[in-house]
């Protein structure tokens, strides 16, 4: 029944059955749920309704899925929305490029109702669980402190040095999302830094050398995420 509660979809696509198929299914399942034909749409929608998690196609007439995923996170409304992307489109660069413009998962169609419903609800998991405090971030069985920059796991304190604290931070901003490099990059180590481009690797390992392997995952030509 968790899983009913609050839950608002917006579901953004150009093919009128899927968006008709989508709207029962959800709606089924308990979710309140809107629509949209195109990108542009999708964004005037979200910013007034405000979803949990939005759907979006990439290839839309008026704006597609990509750039109306950028202005998304740019609006101060609908930044913080879940986004996956629900898309045919199957090459690498397409998935690239939807998690550099702030996707939180990459969907490829076909997929069964079911399926899609059963994704949706995980990605609405990971959103709500995470409590965050003042200077404190509960994640899984990890406690963050932003203020002493300290980790603890279960009865072990982990002290860690800035830079594997800053992309532990940076990650655990928003759980089960896909960091490309490039931002990653960018956030901890600045645009006027320069790096070898095993920087981010090194400080992965030493990160899961301390936290365990299964806490961050590997998205192969992409980047990095954490997983509760």
């Amino acid at each position: 029944m968790a899983d009913k509660l609050m839950n608002k979809i917006l579901v953004a696509d150009d093919d009128e059955d899927i968006r008709t198929l989508l709207e029962y299914q959800f709606s089924r399942e308990g979710f309140v749920v809107e629509t949209a034909e195109n990108g542009k749409l999708a964004i005037e929608k979200a910013t007034r309704f405000l979803p949990d998690l939005i759907l979006l196609d990439i290839m839309m007439p008026v704006m597609d899925g990509i750039e109306a995923c950028a202005e998304l996170r740019q609006n101060e409304a609908t930044r913080y929305c879940m986004i996956a992307f629900l898309t045919a489109r199957t090459e690498d660069y397409s998935q690239v490029l939807a998690f550099e413009v702030g996707a939180d998962d990459y969907i490829r169609k076909p997929i069964k109702p079911r399926v899609l419903i059963s994704r949706v609800k995980a990605l609405l998991r990971r959103k709500t669980g995470l409590q965050i405090g003042n200077n404190r971030v509960h994640i899984g069985n990890l406690i963050i402190d932003k203020e002493k920059y300290e980790v603890e796991k279960g009865s072990e304190r982990i002290l860690l040095p800035k830079k594997e604290f800053e992309l532990l931070t940076l990650l655990i901003s928003k759980p089960g999302k896909v960091f490309p490099r490039e931002t990653i990059m960018e956030t901890v180590w600045g645009n006027g830094v320069v790096v070898g481009d095993r920087t981010i690797d090194v400080h992965i390992s030493k990160l899961r050398d301390k936290l365990g392997d299964k806490t961050i995952k590997t998205i192969k030509g992409i980047g990095y995420k954490i997983e509760i």
